[in-house]
């Protein structure tokens, strides 16, 4: 499902999980709010909070007025809190260097205060006040929130009462509102401060535009965390309210309504359909869900509140899950766990609407957090715009790698030069480089791994090792001043670095686990450390809070001395160490630039820094970028469009299953639309010029074309409806004018409806059906060029899962067939089967998996078969060819193929495709038909077939195909057959040997040679018999059925009818082998039944038996 690692801001969203903690903010004059959950550094050995769950928030202060203007309003804050605390015969120590107060409220009713107070100034702390741990009867207080606009709102402990308590005059006094239902989760506007949504624990959603004194119900059953306030500029109205919530059926809808008027007959539901589960993520310019379909997930987009347009990914990347990593920047990074995935994730790009992913980067390494969730190795470098590092699983071995355009390019870390002790370092890429840890902190007052600021382009400091592949052994600190184009070794341990004054200053405390007396602050950049002692004791800092501002040199620790002692608080001051602010002369010129190339993200860069050792101020009116002009366009500038592959040669090519002629069916005759080159441009790249005409789209003219690709689906995935019920039957095209198309739409009942054009069916075409039964629902779609037509069986009272349909591709005409359908997962209840072969308007209804026809006419039959198991109805669709004779071979591939089968129709198809075409290069012979079994390894078979013409004599046409058949084995056993899979991945066919299938044809002939040919069978049949019995002790055999009877084979139109269907439990699914050993014994059996002729029957077909060896 849809999943969203971004933050959300605290500002918006304040203890929305739940938690039992109290966050406090004391704004200041310009009512800055700050607010600490201590929870996370309560160490795990406290038995008596233990149980407790914690959760955090954080939001950075803004900046303050001068010194005593900030005490004198940090006394009266501290006032206002005490205030509040006396009315609940709690105490508060009222300390003029006291600038925030953090408590903790757990089950257990026990108040964690933080129980000392230093301030730090030059190397000389001293201790202001202790405050010891208060013992309370009960908790009342569960939540305290404050506002800008000096209200503050107390959310009590709804295990003794459900109320809120609110002050407008910043804590001086209170008023009580009762509420009705528990408060669980709040979510404030993020731009009107009184406006607030609040979250219940039986999945009600409320909305209050008074700070919480009135509320009023939005919705029932809302999924938990799955609503969002508008977005400013995007949506319409400021009080639009998104959210997931469930029907009285259990199904799930994507709903909208104003918060104060969301009535039934005032909602709007901007998804024709339901959605999975806590699948709606409302994030920017973007709303994703994700809709089921035959058991695969689909993914849907809208862009600035469009339509919703189905997500494109690569066709085989068939995720397993799926991330949004994040949508700034005017595109989308996705994480997708593709289905042959564990513990990695392919990085994907999306062009700016959100809808063409492109890979930019495979196999990216996870970590699983403290908490258990999946955190991605991959770091958006802050200030530099399109830079990002992550670790790649390769070979076995995780490497970190950089870019600088937005995953376009990756390249290793080249290692220092030297250690810390001056001593040079060889290390020689690619086999040796540096490698970073690139975990964020679960704790947010702490820096994590890796750290850079935006105030502060350029410098990263992260924790890593020098080697061939990332270790979490043997690490040290390092530190880039250049954007990551050369590192140095700061500190042999790991160490938590923060920035102060935009970057001027940074500070470094080594890890919690290790207490310490002592920081290190750096003025140049982290070539030089000074060291300063904070405290006489070792402290174990659990947490740094950095004042934000244009003049930010405080800090305050978090700590505690041993983990039974009180909690500490630390204030440090560096402001004395300035003696000025920064002039011109302090400053000085630095080019970003990616290994000595200037242009970076299509623009020359400079930005403005300090000097090292200069000891000023920053100051507020400190800019970073001095300037940046625009570069010429290059290849390097233009990344691969939806659809092309980079290739070895540095071009992009369509992959094998794109088809580049293909035009959207929304583009009308008389129109334009645009010509992919292969190439787009990088998202916020800003080169002009140069190659950018020759690599940008081309507009041109739409064609007018037959329509193609019709699909007719319901509205909800299903084949089936209730009787009475409105069923909803939607219409796609993949080409043709949608514009210039008519529509007809066949319901099966009796009824039919026809449309001008495609554009009138956009909302769906409603039916209801007044009986209940079977009915053939066929859609017409007709131009001046040509027509495409598609069916669909509908059952008026069941729901849909799967089928599995085996039949053979190739058939001689007038010969019985067996037809198999496997269903998946196996039922024990009983199973009706209905059959419709060719253009039959009634089934045949049968209770076995097999049914035996006979097709008495040449050309390609399409063969449907539907599945009834109580309330579930499956079904799947082949196309069988019929010829009064053929030749046929298997096939088999390197072992390279495996690695890339997914084993899903649309795959075999594909590939049958492409080993269709490089056969049609060695022998030039166009009548060919490949099908690609299922399973692992991959094999195929090859069938020849002979010209509709055969004016020329049948004897003739044999002898043609014996020959295209012996330049085929030909080729094949000198490795001649080969194709290009992906880029660096080619594919050599083989024969396979002992599997050579006999030609045959259904017209007797008699032969003098019927004799020979009869002790052949005999001797023949002795040997599938003997291979049958011992088949189980000789892996290497393949057993081959004369018509191969029983094979799967998959068409498009199977795929389009099949993708309609829910998904299935993948454990309830056969394994590979037992449906190999199936296929085979139908095969043997197939095999025998065959060779069981008399001897009339030989005399008459003495020509079938013409063996080829």
């Amino acid at each position: 499902m849809f999943k969203s690692n971004q933050i959300p801001d605290f500002s918006t969203q304040l203890c929305s999980s739940g938690a039992f903690g109290v966050c406090i903010g004391l704004h200041t004059a310009l009512y800055t709010r700050v607010a600490v959950n201590i929870a996370h550094f309560i160490s795990e050995k406290d038995d008596e909070i233990s149980n407790f769950s914690p959760r955090s928030a954080q939001e950075e202060p803004q900046s303050h007025g001068n010194r005593s203007a900030k005490n004198h309003t940090q006394r009266n804050e501290v006032g206002n809190i005490a205030q509040l605390f006396a009315k609940h015969k709690l105490d508060v120590c009222q300390e003029p260097g006291l600038f925030l107060l953090t408590l903790l409220l757990p089950l257990t009713s026990l108040f964690y205060f933080l129980s000392s107070l230093y301030f730090f100034t030059l190397n000389s702390p001293f201790k202001s006040c202790l405050y010891p741990p208060l013992t309370c009867v009960h908790t009342l207080l569960l939540f305290i929130l404050s506002s800008p606009c000096s209200q503050i709102m107390v959310l009590t402990d709804p295990e003794f009462e459900s109320s809120v308590l609110i002050s407008s005059d910043e804590g001086a006094s209170y008023q009580k509102y009762r509420l009705t239902f528990y408060v669980l989760s709040l979510l404030f506007h993020p731009t009107e401060e009184d406006w607030a949504l609040a979250y219940s624990h039986d999945q009600k959603l409320y909305s209050s535009v008074d700070f919480g004194r009135k509320w009023q119900l939005i919705h029932e059953h809302v999924t938990p965390n799955r609503f969002y306030w508008s977005v400013l500029g995007l949506d319409k109205e400021p009080d639009l309210v998104h959210m997931e919530a469930h029907t009285p059926d259990g199904n799930v809808q994507y709903v909208t309504c104003r918060a104060q008027m969301c009535t039934e007959a005032n909602r709007n539901y901007p998804f024709p359909g339901f959605i999975d589960i806590s699948s709606l993520v409302v994030q920017d310019d973007y709303i994703f869900i994700q809709v089921p379909t035959s058991g695969r997930a689909t993914y849907y987009v809208s862009y600035k509140r469009e339509s919703f347009i189905q997500i494109k990914l690569p066709k085989y990347s068939l995720p397993k899950d799926l991330h949004i990593v994040s949508t700034d920047g005017k595109q989308v990074f996705a994480a997708v766990q593709e289905w042959n995935q564990n513990d990695t994730y392919n990085l994907y790009l999306s062009d700016t609407r959100g809808i063409y992913f492109t890979l930019a980067m495979e196999n990216v390494k996870t970590t699983r957090g403290i908490s258990g969730n999946q955190m991605l190795d991959l770091y958006e470098v802050a200030g530099i715009k399109g830079m990002l590092i992550a670790n790649k699983r390769q070979d076995n071995q995780v490497k970190t790698y950089i870019t600088y355009n937005k995953g376009r390019d990756w390249r290793l870390l080249q290692a220092p030069a030297a250690d810390l002790d001056g001593n040079d370092i060889h290390c020689i890429l690619p086999f040796c480089s540096l490698h970073l840890q690139l975990q964020m902190s679960e704790n947010p007052y702490l820096s994590g791994t890796i750290s850079t600021k935006s105030s502060a382009p350029g410098i990263i400091v992260a924790t890593g090792n020098i080697g061939a592949e990332l270790s979490y052994n043997n690490v040290g600190m390092f530190i880039s001043s250049d954007a990551g184009n050369s590192w140095r070794q700061i500190f042999e341990e790991e160490h938590n670095v923060w920035f102060l004054d935009k970057g001027g200053a940074l500070v470094a405390v080594k890890q919690p686990t290790v207490p310490t007396r002592h920081l290190w602050v750096s003025f140049d950049e982290g070539r030089q450390w000074n060291q300063h002692s904070f405290s006489s004791v070792p402290l174990f800092v659990d947490g740094v809070l950095v004042e934000a501002g244009a003049e930010n040199q405080i800090m305050t620790f978090f700590g505690h001395f041993s983990h039974r002692s009180d909690w500490q608080l630390i204030k440090i001051d560096y402001k004395s160490i300035f003696n000025r602010k920064c002039t011109e002369e302090d400053y000085q010129t630095w080019h970003l630039h990616n290994q000595g190339e200037p242009c970076v993200m299509g623009q020359k860069q400079i930005y403005m820094k300090r000097r090292a050792g200069n000891y000023c101020m920053l100051g507020k009116d400190y800019s970073r970028i001095l300037s940046a002009e625009s570069c010429i366009c290059r290849a390097h500038d233009f990344e691969c469009d939806y659809g092309y592959e980079r290739r070895g040669d540095g071009n992009c090519r369509p992959a094998f299953w794109f088809n580049p002629s293909s035009v959207s069916r929304s583009c009308s005759q008389g129109q334009n639309y645009l010509n992919s080159t292969g190439y787009r441009k990088v998202v916020l790249n800003n080169c002009t010029k140069g190659v950018k005409e020759m690599y940008t789209a081309r507009k041109q003219q739409c064609p007018n074309r037959p329509p193609k690709g019709l699909l007719l689906t319901t509205k909800d995935g299903k084949l089936t409806a209730n009787m009475g019920n409105n069923v909803t039957f939607l219409v796609q095209l993949d080409e043709g004018d949608s514009l210039r198309t008519n529509i007809q739409l066949d319901f099966g009942d009796g009824t039919a409806v026809s449309y001008s054009n495609l554009s009138w069916t956009e909302e769906g075409i409603k039916h209801v059906y007044k009986s209940a039964g079977i009915f053939r629902v066929t859609a017409l779609a007709e131009n001046m060029l040509g027509y495409d037509t598609t069916t669909l069986f509908l059952h008026v009272t069941c729901p849909v899962e799967h089928v599995q349909l085996l039949a053979p591709f190739v058939v001689i005409r007038n010969k019985e067939i067996n037809i198999t359908a496997v269903v998946l997962p196996s039922h024990s209840r009983t199973v009706t089967y209905f059959w419709w072969i060719g253009n039959n308007t009634e089934p045949v209804i049968t209770l076995d998996g097999s049914i035996s026809h006979t097709f008495t006419s040449e050309g390609m039959h399409i063969i449907t078969v539907q599945v009834a198991a109580a309330n579930t109805i499956l079904q799947d669709t082949k196309t069988i060819a019929v010829k009064e004779f053929f030749k046929s071979l298997l096939l088999s591939f390197s072992p390279n193929l495996d690695e890339f089968n997914p084993d899903i129709p649309e795959w075999r198809q594909d590939v049958g495709r492409v080993i269709k075409k490089a056969l049609l290069q060695v022998t030039g012979f166009c009548l060919l038909l490949v099908a690609v079994f299922p399973g692992v390894p991959t094999a195929a078979e090859l069938f020849l077939l002979p010209h509709k013409n055969q004016s020329e004599g049948k004897k003739k046409c044999e002898e043609e195909l014996e020959q295209v058949s012996d330049i085929i084995v030909s080729a094949l056993n000198q490795n001649l057959v080969e194709f290009e899979l992906k880029p660096g991945v080619r594919v050599i066919v083989y024969n396979t040997q002992l599997t050579l299938a006999p030609l045959v044809d259904s017209n007797p002939r008699h032969s003098s040679s019927a004799m020979l040919m009869l002790l052949s069978v005999v001797f023949l049949g002795l040997a599938v018999f003997l291979i049958y019995k011992f088949k189980r002790k000789i892996p290497w055999i393949n057993i081959y059925a004369e018509v191969n009877q029983e094979k799967e084979q998959e068409m498009i139109g199977s795929v389009g009818q099949g993708d309609s269907t829910p998904k299935i439990t993948l454990s309830e699914f056969p394994t590979s082998k037992e449906l190999m050993e199936k296929e085979l014994d139908a095969r043997v059996k197939s095999k025998t039944r065959m060779f069981l002729f008399t001897i009339k029957d030989v005399w008459k077909h003495s020509k079938m038996f013409k063996m080829v060896i």
